[in-house]
């Protein structure tokens, strides 16, 4: 097979960077060529090369052996963004931009937000390593769209769900251990007029520093702004499509000039301005100062009191939990969307053990009975600030083998899953059949099925 020159695709998850980077460094001298194609998407020898160096990493008992398994499971990957593309599954690129945006900011967390160390241990720049691997993301989101569209109406009867339970040996039930649901309202504290105004005096004064030439804005930005991850870079937050920023902010940077500096603009975060440093087609890059009012104790006091009153309506019915969260809990935590019911995404349902949660909310559930409500809770959010919480415990269980009365509804999941695995792996065997594959002779030992049609 001809070596090729398209462009390195790599299906890496970005959550393994770390690793994968790494490998990456390593292998500069490695000749690459093309050893698999599917349909229109191509597969090189060093996706699988990295591949197999991440598995190594985690375990090192693992031989080259492993290679064909791995170049099997990226054929099926690349069969799946093949498909949606032929399907016309859409990704916009601002979903691509907020994914890459969630978990580099993950990566910078553990750094501590020292962008400086993390261009050190990489070897590049965050925004370049978006840019590496802004298609690989592209097309993790295209394949898992494809899937959610292949099993969206895909449903399980009791009947079915009591047949997958019957299957399972009796040895082989699951022991679960003590599990508890429960439900939250967050609420964060208003700014009060004072702090609010002050914050909006002082990035007045340096807004006129700036306008005047008596400080340069990166200057400013690296001493005032409070947006870690950008003041260490004099403000500059890269380039951005639309659909990234918040609204107030996009309606403000979009409507600039090169080199203008805009009006003081208020947000969720803050008091901003911004300087437009460029624009490339859909893209703009900006740099921008914020200055966050500050949350004083008397704050947090009128939200705990605000919340003591919430628990006081829902016990005493005056008011139910999910008419509570509507009305008083953030807008933006996942749980608002789900009446307040808290997911465990660890195990992508909404059981906790006492191990899977977090220390202060586990005191405050412990002596719990089912559809109490614990007294408000000081947390902190991630960007942060701090919030009061509400927690209601919704049921627990004691620990126990699984039955198929008291855990109809894990059961039910598990069944569920594997009708669609089912049919996934049959849509995935049939579509194989009938695409276009090539695979190198590289990997001839490996007994894979190609086929050319």
């Amino acid at each position: 097979m001809r070596s090729s020159k398209l462009k390195l695709t790599r299906l890496i998850i970005v959550s393994a960077l770390c690793v994968s980077f790494t490998m990456t460094h390593a292998q500069v001298k490695l000749i690459d060529q093309v050893v698999a194609k599917v349909g229109s998407e191509y597969i090189l020898l060093s996706d699988v090369e990295e591949e197999y160096s991440y598995a190594k990493s985690k375990n090192p008992s693992l031989n080259e052996d492993v290679k064909c398994a791995i170049l099997d499971n990226l054929i099926a990957q690349k069969l799946i963004v093949y498909q949606a593309k032929l399907d016309s599954v859409e990704v916009s690129d601002s979903e691509v931009e907020a994914q890459l945006n969630y978990r580099f900011d993950a990566i910078l967390q553990q750094m501590n937000g020292d962008e400086a160390f993390f261009e050190e241990y990489y070897g590049a720049s965050v925004n370049e390593m978006k840019d590496r691997y802004r298609e690989d993301q592209k097309q993790k989101i295209l394949a898992e769209r494809m899937q959610d569209k292949l099993m969206a109406d895909i449903e399980i009867t009791p009947k079915e769900v009591e047949a997958f339970f019957n299957k399972i040996p009796t040895d082989s039930l699951p022991y679960y251990k003590s599990e508890m649901e429960i439900s939250e309202i967050v609420t964060l504290p208003k700014v009060n007029p004072i702090s609010r105004q002050k914050a909006l005096d002082k990035i007045t004064d340096i807004r006129d520093k700036v306008i005047k030439g008596e400080m340069k804005f990166e200057d400013a930005a690296s001493k005032y702004s409070m947006d870690p991850g950008s003041a260490v870079k004099g403000g500059d937050l890269g380039f951005a499509k639309r659909g990234v920023y918040v609204p107030e902010f996009e309606a403000t940077v979009f409507s600039l000039s090169k080199d203008e500096i805009s009006d003081i603009i208020e947000t969720e975060f803050g008091f901003h301005f911004i300087q437009l440093l460029e624009r490339r087609g859909n893209s703009v890059r900006a740099r921008h100062i914020l200055i966050k009012p500050e949350i004083t104790e008397d704050d947090l006091e009128k939200v705990r009191v605000l919340l003591d009153s919430v628990r006081t309506l829902v016990v005493n019915d005056s008011m139910t939990f999910p008419q509570a969260v509507l009305k008083y809990s953030v807008k933006t935590i996942p749980s608002y969307a789900n009446s307040g019911r808290v997911k465990n995404y660890n195990t992508n349902n909404t059981f906790f053990a006492a191990d899977d949660l977090d220390p202060d909310t586990y005191f405050a559930v412990y002596n719990l009975k089912p559809g109490d409500i614990s007294k408000p809770i000081l947390i902190t959010m991630p960007d942060g600030m701090k919030a009061y919480r509400l927690v209601q415990l919704n049921s627990i269980s004691k620990p126990h083998k699984a039955n198929f009365k008291e855990d109809f509804d894990k059961i039910s999941e598990y069944a569920k899953d594997s009708k669609k695995n089912e049919y996934f792996l049959k849509w995935l065997y049939g579509k194989r059949n009938e695409t276009y594959i090539e695979i190198s002779p590289l990997f001839k030992d490996c007994n894979l099925e190609a086929r050319k049609s």
